[in-house]
Parts: structure tokens; C-alpha cells; sequence
């Protein structure tokens, strides 16, 4: 962390947003520092992350570039090291960094399973190595959120509906199961830290990003509504959910 944050720490909520240099990653850093939070923009790629975030300050919001790779746990705990260092704690986790990995490799009569790996890497294994590592911080903060970015097309109702909008895609052995995972990883964490933390797992719905060559036709910044809806909960609000802006997604 490079930038000099002005905010009394004491007072002042933290927030850190994974892949956060692009897409909905920045929208969601640019929502949050919007209402006043310290945001930690982490990025794997150092000068990105520093870009991205010194454009969001320009904009007036108070946000801080992180190096951090989540499938790195040696990055990861070095950024966690760091937020400990400066803050203290972490008041909101938005593990946002998703990967989609070629289409033509995972069609099941074709599928490379290195490539479900790498998919798996970053949207499953990377989001418990983040929230493990990230945990203690977490439960320092009064109010501790997290919230999984995750997909409607991993809903299990969704696609086993023949007339549900996503039905025409060419089924997949890597980032629509990984998206399934990843909602029953916020389901069971949701059940282990209840009562201390909410755990929720967001629906953007189908976004023009990198992460589709930009075939989605709702806005990065229309994606990232639930997300921080969903950071910014009261504390009765849910925990182990799955919603998107309509409300609660079917599992």
C-alpha cells in the first residue's frame, strides 16, 4: 500500500475488493469509497491496481491500491500482513476476482481439466484462501461483511430450467460449476461464522466485461448494486443468501 490514507482509522469502515483494477471490481471500490469507506483496491497486477486507484482518488474517493493474487497465498498474506500493520482490522471482504477461462476447452466432450483447474483456482480456492486469511482482521470489526461475487448461472434451479435466460449457453465443465461451488463455500461459511459475520453471495447478472468481451447488457456499474448493498447490510440483515437486485436468487 502506497497512498497515505486521511481517514481516522478508528472510526472509519475498511473495505477490500479483489480484481478491483477493472470491470465491476472498480465499480464496487468506486460505490464504496462513495460512501465514505476506506477501500482497499487489490489487484495482482501492481501498476494497474495503482492506476485504477489513483484515477478512483482523483474522483474524490479515499482508496488504497493492495497487491494481492488470490491464488498467491504468499501475496495474500503478505496484503493481509499489511492491512494488519496499517488498520488493524477489516470491516468488509469482497472477493471479486473471477476468471471465465476459454469456452472451447470446456464443453464436456472436449473439456481440459487443467483449464477447470485454473478456473476453479481463482473463483473457489482463491475465495476461501482470501476469507481464511483475511478472517482474523474481519473479526476485529464491529460489523464484518463478506460478500462473494458469484453468478446466476450457477444457480442449479437456473440451469436445469430449459426456459431460463441463460439456457441457450453451451453447457460448461469449469466456470459455471465453479460459480455453483462457490455458493455452497458461502453457504458453509456463512454457517460457520454466523453470528459473528454475514456471509452473502451476489448475483451482478449478465454484465458487459473483460470476463464476456463485453457481450453483457447491463453496465459494470449496474452489477456492482448488490454487492454493496449486500457490504453494507445492517446487522439483522441475512447471512448465507444468495440475491441479486430483484432479491433472493434460487440455489
Amino acid at each position: 500500500m502506497t497512498q497515505n490514507s486521511t481517514a481516522d482509522t478508528a472510526t472509519q469502515r475498511i473495505a477490500l475488493v479483489t480484481g478491483a483494477n477493472k470491470g465491476i471490481g472498480r465499480e464496487i471500490v468506486r460505490r464504496l469509497a462513495a460512501l465514505g469507506m476506506t477501500v482497499l483496491l487489490a489487484a495482482r497486477d501492481e501498476r494497474r491496481g495503482a492506476d485504477a486507484a489513483a484515477e478512483l482518488r482523483a474522483e474524490g474517493g479515499d482508496v488504497i491500491p493492495l497487491v494481492l493474487d488470490v491464488t498467491d497465498a504468499a501475496t495474500v498474506s503478505a496484503a493481509a500482513k499489511a492491512v494488519e500493520e496499517r488498520f488493524g482490522r477489516l470491516d468488509v471482504l469482497v472477493n471479486n476476482a473471477g476468471i471465465a477461462g476459454p469456452r472451447s476447452r470446456q464443453a464436456v466432450d472436449a473439456a481440459n481439466v487443467d483449464v477447470v483447474r485454473e478456473v476453479f483456482e481463482t473463483n473457489v480456492f482463491g475465495v476461501l484462501t482470501v476469507t481464511g486469511t483475511f478472517l482474523p482482521l474481519l473479526l476485529r470489526s464491529p460489523a464484518p461483511r463478506v460478500v462473494n461475487m458469484s453468478s446466476g448461472v450457477g444457480s442449479l434451479a437456473a440451469m436445469s430450467d430449459p426456459d431460463d435466460q441463460f439456457a441457450g449457453l453451451p453447457p460448461s465443465v469449469a466456470y459455471v460449476p465453479s460459480k455453483t461451488a462457490l455458493n455452497a463455500l458461502t453457504v458453509q461459511t456463512a454457517r460457520a461464522l454466523r453470528g459473528r459475520v454475514l456471509v452473502n453471495a451476489a448475483d451482478p447478472g449478465y454484465c458487459a466485461t473483460d470476463l464476456n468481451g463485453h457481450s453483457g447488457y447491463r453496465s459494470a456499474a449496474q452489477g456492482a448494486e448488490i454487492a454493496v448493498r449486500l457490504a453494507t447490510l445492517a446487522d439483522d440483515g441475512p447471512t448465507g443468501g444468495f440475491f441479486d437486485d430483484e432479491g433472493a436468487v434460487a440455489w
